[in-house]
């Protein structure tokens, strides 16, 4: 590391990181061996320059260099003889003497408290963060904060740039979701009246039976302690084993998560396909007889329940017309097609009406009007600078909606049969399976925090305004 990248980089943003208390405390965890020499090398300098022996001894042989014990010895004697003579008294010279010391010691204490008090003043040391800044000139110190601090020095590279410094913050607030939501859904669990030993063994099972259930699967442990234990275990990646089949959670969320990303990706396709085209189209043309239609259109999508549309699409497709498999199969792709209908109609019709109500709000900016005015063709503007600027809105809502499916959509899959997260999730709950529940529950706030973060990157790419002031984020 160069001398200049020092001041550059660390220098610059350690001094910001450090006006930050929960970076100072990640600061301090991060490199405790550094800051605890730092620390430790900052003291004894404050006391070498403000205070203790070393100071005293400073001030003492300024005093006497200055000849201010000479000048205030002679003012002391003077003081007494005068004192003495009016009160007309003789002492001896040993007694004037034994006063004179005492008082001389005295002032001079007085003295010596002062001129400490104007070394201090005149030599106050820096703050710790200028103090520990100013080590890193010192070669040695260089490599020891390195070698030592390296996951300190790490999260000042983290800091120096603001697009992982943003994506670092979001990934942080998400670890304190996880734990938060793990924590209340834990909590309503615990709380339920519904007993998981008797709901899966039987009204019938004896004592015994219900009592080893509980010992097997830790549900004899006080509140506390099954807290500790599910939050250990999202920490290691271990949720335990299902409480029906005893099944290893994480091995039946991995294996779920591909058919309901599959599903949620492709309805998601589809709706874009159809929405983003048909949004474009109604704010072009406000009032038209098309914008009637497809609003129309989308309202009814809206409206419709996901199962009613589900049966019909079955009814028609499947069972009267055989076209179409009535229940899904990873292995026939057409199995796909009607779930996939079925989510992304609702999704197409909230992504159209808000890409129509956002560009209608932008097709009479003036910048619009100066862009046409310009002589760009009619498609560049709309595309460029209506659909551009209007995107904001638009990514918020899709991001939303396919966090939610990605979270399971608990309806559509139990109707075509679907074994995805969402009607396994709704399935166990009723149990209640708390395993299968907790890391489905950590899961969809895994998935909505990074579809946010996500969504959140992608409105700097998508809007200058926001990428200019992540610069200086």
């Amino acid at each position: 590391m160069t001398n200049g990248f020092m001041d550059n980089m660390v220098k610059k943003n350690l001094t910001k990181m450090h006006k930050m208390p929960l970076y100072r405390i990640f600061l301090i965890i991060c490199g405790f061996p550094v800051f605890l020499v730092t620390g430790l090398m900052f003291l004894a300098r404050r006391l070498s320059m403000g205070s203790g022996p070393n100071a005293k001894a400073i001030a003492i042989k300024t005093l006497k260099d200055n000849g201010a014990d000479t000048e205030l010895e002679a003012e002391v004697w003077t003081q007494l003889q005068k004192k003495h003579e009016f009160l007309q008294k003789n002492p001896t010279l040993g007694k004037v003497t034994a006063e004179k010391k005492k008082i001389f010691a005295r002032r001079f204490n007085e003295l010596v408290a002062i001129e400490m008090i104007r070394n201090s003043d005149r030599q106050e040391p820096p703050d710790f963060m200028t103090f520990f800044i100013s080590l890193f000139k010192n070669p040695a110190f260089t490599t020891f904060s390195f070698v030592f601090g390296f996951p300190a020095l790490f999260l000042v590279l983290i800091f120096a740039n603001p697009y992982i410094k943003f994506i670092f913050e979001r990934l942080l607030m998400m670890v304190f979701v996880i734990f938060g939501v793990t924590f209340l859904v834990f909590t309503i669990l615990y709380m339920s009246p519904m007993d998981p030993a008797v709901n899966i063994l039987g009204q019938h099972a004896t004592v015994e039976t219900v009592a080893e259930f509980n010992r097997v699967y830790g549900l004899d442990k006080s509140y506390t302690e099954q807290l500790v234990d599910a939050f250990t275990g999202i920490i290691t990646f271990n949720m335990g084993r299902a409480y029906m089949g005893n099944e290893d959670v994480v091995s039946v969320i991995m294996r779920l998560f591909p058919i309901t990303l599959t599903v949620a990706f492709w309805s998601l396709f589809v709706s874009l396909a159809i929405s983003i085209p048909a949004g474009i189209v109604s704010a072009i043309k406000p009032y038209s007889a098309f914008d009637y239609v497809f609003m129309f259109f989308a309202l009814l999508g809206l409206s419709i329940p996901n199962f009613w549309l589900g049966l019909i699409l079955i009814l028609n497709f499947s069972i009267n017309l055989g076209w179409l498999p009535p229940i899904y199969s990873v292995s026939n792709w057409m199995s796909l097609i009607m779930p996939v209908i079925v989510l992304g109609t609702g999704l197409a019709a909230s992504v159209a009406r808000m890409t129509r109500s956002s560009m209608l709000e932008v097709i009479k900016q003036d910048y619009v009007v100066t862009a046409r005015a310009k002589g760009l063709p009619y498609s560049k503007v709309v595309l460029r600078h209506i659909l551009g600027n209007a995107m904001i809105p638009i990514i918020t809502v899709v991001g939303l909606q396919f966090g939610g499916m990605l979270g399971g959509a608990a309806i559509t899959e139990r109707v075509f049969n679907i074994r995805g997260l969402g009607s396994y999730i709704v399935e166990r709950q009723f149990i209640p399976d708390i395993p299968i529940v907790l890391a489905g529950t950590v899961y969809i706030a895994i998935v909505v925090s990074i579809t946010n973060l996500i969504v959140d990157i992608m409105y700097a790419f998508l809007d200058p305004r926001i990428k200019s002031g992540m610069k200086n984020y």
